[in-house]
């Protein structure tokens, strides 16, 4: 069996701008890395936050996007998804989608980081 533990929550927002400013001076979350994919400028930050700005977004639905879970072996969590009724996405292997449409992206972790995400237990210190 294969460990693994949810790295970022992907959400659309309109604008990145409010959304930064609000979890940096509020939660001191920063910037770590940011891309521009299909388009839309997309921003993650410490935390695990993935925001990605679409200026049509208006704010009523959709507005999560995905789960992005990092795995200690992407292969065997690869192939047990395989077992269950999931839709394997365009965007890629790693992409799935679940029977009530959760997408999920499962991406492998490097060396023990999985463990050492797991080991924290962040409500008891």
């Amino acid at each position: 069996m294969t460990l693994g533990y949810l790295e970022h929550v992907a959400i659309r927002v309109r604008s990145l701008g409010p959304h930064l400013a609000f979890f940096r001076e509020v939660c001191g979350m920063k910037v770590r890395d940011q891309q521009v994919i299909g388009g839309l400028k997309q921003v993650w930050v410490t935390g695990g936050i993935q925001f990605i700005e679409d200026p049509t977004f208006d704010g009523q639905e959709s507005r999560f996007a995905h789960l992005g879970i990092f795995v200690d072996d992407l292969d065997a969590a690869l192939e047990a998804a395989a077992r269950h009724d999931v839709i394997v996405l365009p965007k890629g292997r790693n992409w799935l989608r679940l029977p009530d449409g959760l997408e999920v992206e499962l991406d492998q972790a490097r060396g023990d980081a999985v463990a050492r995400a797991l080991s924290i237990d962040a409500r008891n210190g």
